[in-house]
């Protein structure tokens, strides 16, 4: 296995309690029949979530993303997946707590308005 599964197996073994609520609405194409991966290498990145078919990668941030430095490196990871042709998505983890069938409806949004 490449460092980057090596990354992505050790994440999902290791998620946060805001993915792991993510998951379940996402896991076994629950969403509108989606596949979603978890903790998925795209290229030299390792993305939260991701539907290949559907080119959408969601990223769940919590405050460690409001920083000047994070907030830089959040940008150039986006821009590198959007090269790479795919729709980057953040959400926060008070949105997946407080408003999970809002994120969910957002996510299919994003999917079926593309």
């Amino acid at each position: 296995m490449n460092r980057f599964g090596t990354r992505a197996k050790a994440l999902r073994e290791n998620e946060t309690r805001a993915e792991a609520r993510l998951w379940q609405a996402l896991r076994g194409r629950r969403l509108a029949a989606w596949k979603f991966r978890r903790q998925h290498p795209i290229d030299r990145y390792v993305v939260d979530f991701v539907t290949l078919a559907g080119q959408l990668v969601v990223e769940v941030d919590g405050a460690t993303h409001g920083t000047l430095d994070e907030i830089a490196r959040d940008e150039r990871r986006t821009a590198h997946l959007e090269r790479l042709g795919f729709l980057v998505m953040r959400v926060g983890n008070v949105d997946v707590f407080e408003n999970l069938d809002g994120v969910c409806e957002a996510i299919h949004a994003q999917l079926t308005g593309r």
